[in-house]
């Protein structure tokens, strides 16, 4: 059985999250917090989390505090941030502290579900906008990201459909490193290996890190290791 926290502190809002969710996921149990203080007496007594989709600005800590001691009480638990505000920096320090996506409120159902699928699954949920980002006003490491979004390829072949940045990350999958051994050997951050390995999924089409490697070696992208 699915589990799922959710928060916010505009009611209206969260019990129409919670409706949305339990319509999309009827086996779901949801539990919910009007703030930040509910989520840490929540996850005091409870753990066992598949989701935690919460707002950001709400009250009782700091968004950026409140977003560490949660990641950090539940290592392995994604979380989805669902806000009202879009702020490139505040986007990128959300990925840095190891979230797993940035949901606009203003997103239809749809969106919001394909979204929160896409975590389920492993992956990683990049808005929109930040592919529209300006790759020199963007801070670091959201710069190298966004520049390994605009690599160009050389051509539209089998072995060129990832960009030269998405191949060192592959070449690590192959290797069985964890995201932060590949985000210590190539000096950027555990979010943005994240989101290079969602993007790379998508380029193979593709659902998890050995399918994308086997999809690789059959590409001639990789070379099968003997």
């Amino acid at each position: 059985m699915m589990k799922i926290l959710i928060a916010d502190d505009h009611e209206l809002f969260l019990q129409g999250l919670e409706f949305i969710l339990q319509k999309q996921y009827p086996e779901a149990q949801i539990v919910l917090a009007s703030n930040y203080n509910d989520i840490f007496q929540i996850l005091k007594e409870q753990k066992d989390f598949d989701l935690i989709l919460t707002d950001l600005a709400m009250p009782g800590a700091n968004w950026l505090d409140a977003l560490k001691k949660i990641h950090t009480d539940c290592p392995d638990v994604p979380i989805i941030i669902i806000s009202a505000v879009f702020d490139r920096q505040i986007l990128q320090k959300t990925f840095d502290i190891g979230v797993s996506g940035y949901v606009s409120k203003s997103f239809s159902n749809s969106l919001i579900i394909s979204a929160i699928n896409l975590v389920m699954a492993g992956g990683i949920y990049v808005p929109p906008e930040v592919l529209q980002m300006s790759v020199q006003s963007s801070p670091e490491p959201m710069r190298e990201l966004l520049a390994s979004l605009n690599e160009p390829k050389s051509d539209t072949t089998d072995n060129n459909i990832l960009t030269p940045r998405q191949k060192e990350v592959l070449a690590c999958l192959a290797e069985g490193l964890s995201n932060k051994q590949i985000a210590y050997r190539l000096g950027v951050s555990e979010g943005t290996i994240k989101i290079h390995i969602t993007l790379l999924l998508r380029a193979l089409e593709v659902t998890n890190r050995l399918a994308a490697v086997r999809k690789a070696v059959q590409l001639g992208i990789i070379k099968e290791e003997k």
